[in-house]
């Protein structure tokens, strides 16, 4: 095993090395820029007065220090401590309460982490982690396999296009306090196809073909031995814009995971112009004027798409067990998982009894009554859920919504937002209580 380390070690080290060239090379070209466009701020650091040009100087200086010790075999990694620490965090519980905290702290504390010194500094710490990161083995594994390079980059452009929405955002908020009107409608609008639009778009055209030339000569592509029905991968896991739904189908039957829901989300997109009476906010950034919108996005987009991917992609192992980022795939783990469905916990946890069954030889008419008895408690929970709960929001926290929208686009929006809800929920419930089904009748392989 420690030979296995010396020799990973061995391989990883000149790409580690030129990595941390690289980001000494990125503070300086950032330094380079504050120093030409003259954007000079004076801070202080261990009592000592420096610019930021000097700053990010010093930062580039310490990386290009990691560059050579990388290269020369002894690249510099977390602590064991550390490790074990991410390991026992990455939880899918942990996960998801943890991005959902992440969220409320990206939505209150917008004004700090979209400040660009503050935004460079989180971009550089991140970047040196994923370094430090990329020592371990098993870390490698996972991160550098071939069709996972591209979600690691698709990450931090989403981190950053985040940043860029939020900035542009938060600067058209205090302008509308002041009285002034959003950025963009004092900017000329009108833009010429050509040469302005044509020629931007032939250069990308051109920089991305050079792009993908220059990666699929560097990268492998991440091509397996041929499909066999005796053999599969394990884990067998779908195209990673897919990883979503395969989530899902954890958790709910094929036919509402892989049917309904994606056809619930295509309704809802087509329905929100419908929906939609808030008009401001058409064409410039805000927040403060769609606080609602800009809420229920980043939940359904960032919690219920883009975590579900990450969680498929790095932390989902062989036999869909969850492994942390620093622990080896084992393929022999083994969980121990006894998930009960709703209507179990019902008869027999609280009433201890049998689950209602139809005698031998009853007709369907009798058969179906002792189902919808069996599964009561499921059926009556979701009717509440779903009838009784729009009517309370109406009358609460979303009453000037009720009054703006009316009973029917109320009602739809209601629903809406409590069918996306209900897949965290039931994730949870089935990480923490081992919650199977709310309403199992697998008799008509009706299951939620």
């Amino acid at each position: 095993m420690h030979g296995h380390h010396e020799e990973f070690i061995e391989a990883v080290a000149p790409g580690l090395g030129f990595y941390y060239l690289l980001l000494c090379l990125m503070n300086w070209g950032a330094a380079m820029y504050l120093w030409r466009t003259n954007v000079k701020t004076y801070f202080t650091v261990a009592g000592v007065g420096v610019t930021n040009v000097l700053f990010w100087l010093i930062v580039g200086f310490l990386f290009i220090i990691l560059s050579p010790i990388a290269m020369m075999g002894s690249p510099p990694e977390f602590s064991h401590g550390v490790k074990d620490l991410v390991n026992s965090l990455s939880g899918p519980v942990t996960l998801t309460v943890g991005s959902l905290v992440g969220m409320m702290f990206l939505y209150f504390f917008r004004r700090w982490w979209t400040h660009p010194p503050i935004a460079w500094t989180l971009l550089n710490l991140s970047l040196l982690a994923l370094g430090l990161a990329m020592a371990d083995s098993n870390f490698f594994s996972i991160v550098g396999k071939g069709d996972n390079v591209p979600i690691v980059g698709l990450v931090f452009l989403l981190g950053y296009f985040n940043w860029l929405a939020t900035y542009k955002a938060v600067i058209n908020d205090d302008r509308r306090k002041q009285g002034l009107p959003p950025v963009e409608k004092t900017e000329d609008e009108k833009v010429l196809v050509w040469p302005d639009l044509v020629y931007t778009e032939m250069i990308c055209m051109v920089a991305l073909t050079a792009f993908m030339m220059i990666w699929a000569l560097c990268l492998q592509a991440p091509l397996e031995e041929p499909a066999s029905s005796v053999k599969t991968p394990n884990p067998s896991k779908a195209p990673w814009y897919f990883l979503g739904l395969q989530e899902m189908l954890v958790y709910y039957d094929p036919w509402y995971a892989g049917v309904v829901l994606p056809s619930i989300v295509v309704f809802g997109l087509m329905a929100i112009p419908f929906l939609d009476f808030n008009k401001a906010g058409n064409g410039y950034y805000t927040i403060e004027e769609r606080k609602f919108s800009y809420i229920v996005f980043q939940l359904g987009f960032l919690e219920l798409w883009i975590v579900l991917i990450i969680l498929g992609t790095f932390l989902r192992g062989p036999n869909w067990n969850f492994f942390g980022p620093f622990e080896y795939w084992d393929a022999h783990k083994v969980l121990a998982g006894n998930n009960v469905d709703l209507s179990q916990y019902f008869w027999g946890g609280m009433l201890g009894q049998a689950l209602p069954k139809a005698p031998l030889g009853s007709g369907a008419g009798t058969e179906i009554a002792y189902i919808l008895l069996r599964e009561s408690p499921g059926i009556i929970l979701t009717l509440a859920y779903l009838i009784l709960l729009p009517p309370i929001l109406a009358a609460t926290i979303f009453r000037s919504f009720f009054a703006k929208m009316g009973l029917i686009r109320f009602m739809l929006m209601a629903n809406l937002l409590l069918l996306m809800i209900s897949l965290p929920l039931k994730m949870v419930l089935r990480w923490t209580v081992n919650l199977k089904y709310i309403i199992s009748i697998p008799e008509y392989f009706l299951n939620f």
